[in-house]
C-alpha cells in the first residue's frame, strides 16, 4: 500500500514541478499557495479518515507552546538580532548599483552636510556642534537608530567643521 502512496506522490511532484516550470514569475507565488492549499486539505482528510489526526494536533501543540515560551527571549534579543541581520545584508550586496550608491555617497557637499544636519551654511562652530549632538542621540545605533544615519550625521559634522 505504501509503494501505491508512493508512487501517487512521485507522479503529483513531477506534473506540479511542469507546470511550476511553465509559470512566469509573477504567476509562481499563487501557484505555489494554491498547490499548498489543495495539497493540505486532502492530507487533513485522509488523516481525519484514517484516525492519525491526533498526532499532528499534539505536534501542533507541542509547536505552539514551544514558540510561546521561546518567543520573549527571541523578543529580548530582537535588537542585535536586527543588527546582526543588516549587517548580513550588506555584507552581501555587492551589486554594480549598490557600489555606485556607495560612491556617490561617500562624496557629501557642504549644501548636503547642513541639510543633513539642519542647520544654515553660515552656521557657526557651536551651531553645528549643537545640531550634531541632537540628531546623533536621536539616531544613534545603540539606541535603535540606523547606522547609516549616525555615520551621515558624523560625517556632515566632519564637513561643517573642516569648512567653517
Amino acid at each position: 500500500m505504501i509503494r501505491i502512496y508512493l508512487l501517487v506522490i512521485i507522479i503529483a511532484a513531477f506534473f506540479w514541478t511542469k507546470g511550476l516550470l511553465k509559470k512566469t514569475a509573477d504567476e509562481r507565488k499563487p501557484y505555489i499557495r494554491k498547490s499548498a492549499l489543495y495539497t493540505l486539505v486532502p492530507v487533513i482528510v485522509f488523516l481525519a479518515a484514517t484516525g492519525r489526526l491526533n498526532w499532528v494536533i499534539a505536534a501542533l501543540g507541542v509547536m505552539i507552546a514551544s514558540v510561546s515560551r521561546l518567543l520573549p527571549v527571541a523578543l529580548r534579543y530582537a535588537p542585535q538580532l536586527q543588527r546582526l541581520w543588516s549587517t548580513f545584508r550588506s555584507q552581501g550586496n555587492f551589486s554594480k548599483e549598490n557600489q555606485g550608491f556607495q560612491k556617490a555617497s561617500a562624496i557629501m557637499t557642504v549644501d548636503e552636510a547642513c541639510k543633513v544636519l539642519g542647520v544654515s551654511t553660515a552656521a557657526t562652530r557651536q551651531e553645528i556642534i549643537d545640531a550634531h549632538r541632537k540628531l546623533i542621540l536621536k539616531n544613534h545605533p545603540d539606541r535603535g537608530g540606523s547606522s547609516y544615519l549616525a555615520a551621515q550625521i558624523n560625517r556632515a559634522k566632519e564637513m561643517l567643521l573642516k569648512h567653517s
